[in-house]
């Protein structure tokens, strides 16, 4: 039998193929390579930093506060969707819904959690977690409702801004009072499920004992109980009404505006956005900007900042506005002091 003759130094058959041939093998063999590339070799992309933002309020009405969160986001370097994702739940005014929608978000993996929309919104996130940073905006004071130990350094996991809108209450007691100087009695409507209802109540107490009026309280915490509430002030003649501070109120304002002007009752509101719903007055904190101001502080925190150490934000100035048109459909001359000391004017 003859063994296969073999050159010494003859090359592999491979090397006389055509060219052709050659690179589609050689494609062929990295196009495999490529496909059996280990998964974790190749570049991926962070996750966003997840925002969680709980409201006490429904959307609707808080749309223009959002644009403010957003723009104060914005003002440090993030924008939704591209930097950061935000996950929103609404208590549409059912306070007792807030500890399950705070528990509910922090089953993700927060960056921060956002309670606004008042005390309530605030409490049941302090109650969810000790640990994941909380930016929150209440109208009351937060050493006093025991979110922060002190304004200036608020230690632990919480900071945030107050709209200091309780104390305020006495004075919008007396501009009422101005307006309608022969008034002996003045109503006042409040949230008996707001956490900071009984604070507010005094406050107000307090305002009506040294204006030398009688104080007329009566509750509401649903939109039956303010119909209820505005049958009784018709019933009882009121001569004027305050809408006393309450995250709900804020949400029913084209409702409460109505009610005061079918029924001819001169009544005083807490932020401008009553006023340019149809109300009478207003004075208060510019609550866009307050929310513009939370926007900020959250974008510093998702960034590395401890909430402990930035000090709990206070308004700086407040505005007090007047509605010219809703006066002059009740009736109403606005005293002239009353319009030099206004802000805005809304004719």
């Amino acid at each position: 039998m003859k063994a296969d003759k073999v050159e010494i130094g003859a090359e592999p058959a491979a090397r006389h193929w055509p060219w052709k041939h050659r690179r589609a093998f050689i494609l062929q063999a990295l196009g495999s390579a490529l496909l059996g590339w280990p998964r974790h070799g190749r570049t991926q992309t962070a996750p966003l930093p997840i925002i969680g933002f709980l409201n006490s309020g429904s959307p609707g009405p808080f749309a223009h506060l959002l644009a403010g969160f957003r723009q104060g986001l914005g003002e440090v370097g993030l924008v939704e969707g591209r930097d950061v994702t935000i996950d929103y739940r609404w208590a549409e005014g059912r306070y007792g819904h807030l500890s399950d929608l705070a528990r509910e978000l922090l089953r993700r993996p927060l960056a921060v959690l956002v309670a606004t929309g008042g005390e309530n919104a605030a409490l049941a996130a302090k109650a969810a977690t000790a640990s994941v940073p909380i930016v929150f905006a209440i109208g009351g004071d937060p050493v006093q409702l025991g979110l922060v130990t002190s304004l200036g350094r608020p230690e632990g996991n919480l900071t945030g801004l107050t709209q200091y809108t309780g104390p305020l209450e006495g004075k919008r007691l007396g501009l009422l009072r101005e307006l309608v100087p022969s008034v002996t009695s003045i109503s006042v409507l409040v949230n008996p499920s707001f956490a900071n209802a009984a604070v507010q109540l005094k406050d107000l107490e307090d305002g009506a004992r040294m204006l030398g009026v009688r104080l007329v309280p009566l509750s509401a915490s649903s939109d039956s109980d303010i119909e209820t509430a505005f049958a009784t002030l018709v019933r009882q003649r009121a001569q004027a009404l305050v809408v006393g501070s309450d995250p709900f109120f804020n949400t029913r304002r084209d409702r409460l505006t109505t009610l005061a002007a079918r029924h001819r009752i001169p009544t005083v509101y807490e932020f401008r956005e009553f006023t340019a719903a149809g109300g009478l007055m207003s004075y208060g904190a510019n609550l866009a900007d307050g929310y513009r101001q939370i926007g900020a502080y959250t974008a510093r925190i998702v960034k590395g900042a401890r909430p402990g150490e930035l000090p709990v934000l206070q308004p700086t100035r407040f505005e007090f506005v007047i509605n010219l048109k809703v006066a002059k459909a009740l009736g109403i001359t606005i005293p002239q002091p009353l319009l030099l000391r206004a802000d805005e004017v809304i004719q």
